[in-house]
């Protein structure tokens, strides 16, 4: 079967001036739009970038027992959320194994929309035995753009005509721009203020349009896998196949990995009732304390070396302040002690493995790494 292109490809193919493209779910998107993608990375950081990241997949749960499945198949307290958040969630197998992780919108009492980076959708019917639960995959019919940097909120309030210096960290609204109809939700992958617009598949030109035609004057630029790379690294986002394997394609035991021990131990619900996975986690819970996960430890060994080599070679030395001090409503941005390894592959350092670091999922794999 051959690769498929986004509702945006109309857009987005002709601006490949290198047609460097990245395989992703089935879908090819652009690795890099320029040459080099250093300018793309560069308007994440001061003004703004705006990524086509339809190729997640995307499931709509409705029903009675909607939110109770979910609370079933995540470790994240579905049942406490709010209708307009948005909750960032691992799931597991039965021995608390992660398989995957992704996104949960509440998007009404009994409607959900849930985002990963592998298929879910057989998972999600085997859990649903007994449940008063529609399960959607609606991955094709929406589309969606990541609009992330400074000057996004400036672009996007533009676009939309309306205020939205309220919408908190992991919250979304409902919104038009130029009359589609589309949600808003203030979450992305790059450790920036930023925003995800998802909008119905047969209007994504249009939108893509309104967004590039509103936002140039504020330096709005189309940017590639590449430039998100740096930044979510940055951001200290886990990204799966890269940071850890799904323990349904670990090809040995050791590669399996539970969110404790991936320093996601506050996604990990004590208040509800028995999910998958839950009995293994509870046990390692209690027998070993990962203060910052089995992953934090491996880094910090990176981290130092980094640090060296930076020491040695003041081109490396690339300064940037702690991206909290610039959002300090992002709770989950790590601090600066994560931009080594960032800088090492913005200066083409390692970079191999960065290219390929999507290979089996979305650039989302281990996206928005906190929930308020």
């Amino acid at each position: 079967m051959s690769l498929r292109t986004t509702p945006f490809h109309p857009r987005t193919g002709p601006l490949s001036e290198g047609q460097a493209w990245r395989r992703w779910a089935g879908y090819v998107v652009a690795s890099a739009y320029e040459l080099s993608h250093d300018r793309e990375y560069h308007a994440i950081r001061n003004s703004a970038a705006l990524f086509d990241v339809s190729p997640l997949y995307k499931y709509m749960v409705t029903g009675k027992d909607a939110s109770r499945l979910l609370d079933h198949v995540v470790t994240r307290n579905v049942g406490k959320a709010k209708v307009g958040q948005v909750l960032y969630t691992p799931w597991c197998d039965d021995e608390g194994k992660q398989i995957d992780d992704g996104t949960i919108s509440v998007l009404g009492e009994q409607t959900f929309r849930m985002t990963s980076a592998d298929p879910t959708l057989r998972w999600l019917h085997l859990n649903a035995s007994g449940l008063d639960v529609t399960i959607a995959d609606v991955s094709e019919t929406t589309a969606a753009l990541s609009l992330q940097g400074p000057s996004s909120r400036a672009i996007l309030q533009i676009a939309a005509e309306r205020d939205l210096s309220a919408l908190k960290y992991f919250r979304l609204t409902s919104a038009k721009i130029r009359n589609i109809p589309v949600t808003i939700s203030r979450t992305g992958y790059t450790g920036d203020l930023g925003f995800e617009v998802w909008v119905d598949a047969s209007q994504a030109v249009p939108l893509w349009d309104a967004l590039i035609e509103t936002g140039t004057p504020y330096g709005l630029t189309p940017a590639g896998m590449l430039a998100l790379d740096v930044a979510r690294i940055e951001a200290g986002l886990l990204l799966i196949e890269v940071d850890y394997f799904s323990s349904r394609h670990a090809l040995i035991e050791s590669q399996k990995s539970s969110p404790l021990e991936l320093g996601l131990g506050w996604t990990v619900a004590t208040d509800k009732e028995r999910y998958n996975g839950q009995a293994a986690l509870d046990a390692e819970r209690k027998r070993v304390h990962w203060p910052h996960g089995r992953l934090g430890f491996a880094r910090a060994a990176v981290r130092r070396r980094g640090a060296a080599a930076a020491a040695a070679e003041p081109g490396v030395a690339h300064q940037r302040a702690d991206l909290r001090s610039r959002r300090p409503h992002a709770a989950g941005v790590r601090d600066e002690r994560r931009l080594v390894a960032a800088t090492q592959a913005l200066h083409g350092v390692g970079t191999s493995r960065l290219r390929t670091c999507s290979r089996n999922g979305s650039p989302h794999g281990g996206h928005r790494g906190a929930s308020p």
